[in-house]
């Protein structure tokens, strides 16, 4: 018999989803501030922007051997701890050194509390509803990251920047308090921190695939956020403030069609509905890539978010299904191998504009969508034979 209650722990899930959201987003919402307080120029910037995404893959690498082991509550609790000191330290840290640690420790948090979430909605969901939850997960990693910015705008004039991140700070310790209360289930590991389970299964041929997968996904993921702006201010001459409410109308496409998916992953094949979604990112972007007028621009960023959505939700319920006693560690591996991928693409991206231009940028695309494809055909086989034979 269940002793917890799958309803309040999802809501739990999706409070810490909130918070990895307004992780990403709060570093990047308040550059300007930093950079005027500390005196940063470009490439100090761009070495602080760094430390983040370096501790989201430590936090990702190390929440699933610990998760699996001590349990989702105390995961969660130091994810918070981690998230507070993290804002706290961007909102008031005195010197330099004391804000590279404190954004450590913010990566840190987000990666540990995205990872432990997946896992958490995993585990509690029965097989045909899992993918389904984890889509209306993700729609709160949305809010998290459109919330930052909105509230920021909302505010200003009325409230500083240090004052609004302080009060961002205190809600996390209120989901903090709030995770204090919550029944999650039981830790799945019962002797040992399970570091060797993930290193085994690094090798496994399944997890690799579906890694390499989200691998093109997030890099796709980054090309949009990271160079959008740019291409459209750059090469399709839109004014910054369209680009950006074009980069918020693809962010509002995912978040919508994962409202969608939650409830069409429950009665179509999650195969088809993929294969659907990658048909609507190559359509988006071959609106992006080749239209001039802003209203096709647009309409191929809208189509690209919302084809985008179907990929982390699918992918993480195969894994859940088939891992379901190591689901932390496979989650773990998984995100962080996405997230190196994604890093090593948007670089080898800037190479690519630095040598042959901006317009060059959707080039790229079209080439992940493609693996996506064809990984996407061989992971649904190689899951449909595992539960043929299992």
């Amino acid at each position: 018999m269940s002793t917890y209650f799958n309803k309040v722990v999802f809501v739990a899930a999706c409070s810490g989803m909130l918070l990895f959201g307004v992780t990403l987003i709060t570093l990047g919402s308040v550059a300007p501030g930093i950079q005027s307080k500390f005196g940063l120029d470009g490439s100090a910037s761009g070495a602080l922007f760094s430390i983040l995404p370096f501790g989201i893959i430590f936090g990702s690498l190390l929440f699933g051997p610990f998760g699996d082991r001590f349990g989702y509550r105390v995961i969660m609790l130091l994810s918070c701890i981690m998230i507070f000191a993290g804002l706290e330290g961007i909102a008031n840290a005195s010197s330099l050194n004391i804000l590279k640690l404190c954004v450590f420790f913010f990566g840190f948090g987000g990666g540990a509390i995205n990872g432990a979430t997946n896992a958490l909605v995993s585990d509690i969901s029965d097989e045909n509803k899992r993918s389904a939850n984890l889509s209306v997960l993700g729609v709160f990693f949305a809010v998290g990251a459109l919330g930052v910015p909105l509230v920021l705008g909302m505010l200003e004039g009325y409230a500083s920047t240090e004052a609004i991140i302080t009060w961002t700070a205190y809600f996390t310790l209120l989901c903090a308090v709030f995770f204090l209360f919550v029944r999650f289930p039981k830790a799945k590991q019962h002797e040992g921190v399970a570091f060797g389970k993930m290193f085994g299964l690094a090798g496994d041929k399944f997890i690799l695939l579906v890694s390499f997968f989200l691998v093109c996904q997030s890099g796709f993921e980054g090309i949009i956020n990271n160079w959008t702006t740019l291409y459209l201010t750059n090469h399709s001459a839109v004014e910054m403030r369209w680009a950006l409410f074009a980069l918020s109308l693809y962010v509002a496409g995912m978040a919508v069609m994962r409202i969608f998916l939650g409830y069409m992953l429950r009665l179509i094949d999650p195969q088809m509905l993929l294969m659907f979604s990658l048909g609507l990112v190559l359509i988006g972007n071959a609106l992006f890539a080749f239209s001039t007028g802003y209203p096709l621009l647009v309409t191929g960023m809208i189509l690209i978010g919302a084809g985008l959505a179907a990929g982390y939700p699918v992918m993480l319920g195969f894994v859940g299904t088939r891992y379901a006693d190591v689901s932390g560690a496979a989650f773990g591996l998984i995100i962080s191998i996405a997230l190196i991928g994604n890093m090593i693409i948007n670089y080898a991206v800037g190479m690519v504009v630095d040598a042959y231009g901006i317009a060059r940028v959707t080039t790229l695309p079209f080439v992940l969508t493609g693996f996506m494809f064809v990984l996407a055909y061989i992971i649904a086989k190689r899951f449909k034979n595992y539960k043929t034979h299992k």
